[in-house]
């Protein structure tokens, strides 16, 4: 190889090695990258829609039997479980949800009291039937997750009996009007189904059952005009099937 070739690699090697030092510096000088962590995408959960559901819980009702006339015929608590069906539906605004609901609950709560009036072995008998209520719903929500207040009007069907030594002499079917308020938490397992807890009140004041149908003569009374009236504890959890947006 000729003097000039050896040259010319040589020139060559020291250009290589010149760009491959200040590529190399040029590295080092550059501050390192910051660590950018990748952006997870939450899906989206929007509580607008309808639902349909079932319920199941435990009822607590306090009865007060009063007579127009002759005043407090006594007091009793009846409890039971209760199951029903509910329905309604939700829309979403920002975090805030709003709704309307409607709820049918049977139930076969009852108790006794001693009639507090009369002579020894007549007995006040409660027997409650269905918990029905409409409802407005006011909620605020986090992701899947919904805690809720809720009111409006409620109906209570019952039976009201005077028994004397546990035979029933006078029976009477009501229904009863009130009001409801409740609270409750509500969680979206799947965009489609979500379930519930929740305790609601009833307040059944000022309601009367309708006539107990008694002549004096039959129950020693000096009046047939008794009212019961009712206030209702009941704790509940169901799930919901939702559908629409």
């Amino acid at each position: 190889m000729g003097f000039p070739m050896k040259k010319f690699l040589l020139a060559g090697a020291a250009a290589t090695a010149l760009l491959t030092g200040s590529a190399s510096a040029a590295d080092l000088a550059r501050p390192p990258r910051a660590y950018v962590p990748r952006h997870v995408v939450v899906p989206f959960f929007n509580w607008t829609g309808c639902y349909v559901g079932g319920n199941v819980g435990g009822l607590w009702a306090h009865n007060d039997w009063n007579d127009a006339v002759l005043g407090g015929f006594g007091s009793n608590t009846a409890s039971g479980a209760v199951g029903g069906v509910q329905g309604g539906c939700n829309y979403q605004m920002g975090q805030w949800v709003v709704g309307i609901q409607g709820d049918y609950d049977w139930t076969d709560a009852r108790s006794r009291n001693a009639n507090q009036f009369t002579l020894v072995g007549v007995t006040d008998q409660t027997q409650l039937r269905s918990l029905a209520s409409v409802t407005g719903r006011v909620g605020y929500s986090w992701y899947r997750f919904l805690a809720y207040v809720k009111g409006g009007g409620a109906w209570l069907q019952g039976d009201y009996s005077f028994l004397f030594n546990g035979l029933a002499f006078s029976t009477a079917s009501a229904s009863k009007s009130g009001w409801t308020i409740g609270v409750g938490g509500e969680y979206a397992f799947l965009n489609w189904l979500t379930g519930f807890v929740e305790y609601d009140y009833y307040d059944f004041s000022s309601a009367n059952p309708g006539g107990l149908v008694c002549t004096r003569a039959a129950c020693g009374f000096a009046s047939t005009n008794v009212g019961v009236t009712a206030n209702v504890s009941v704790i509940k959890s169901g799930l919901n099937f939702k559908f629409g947006l």
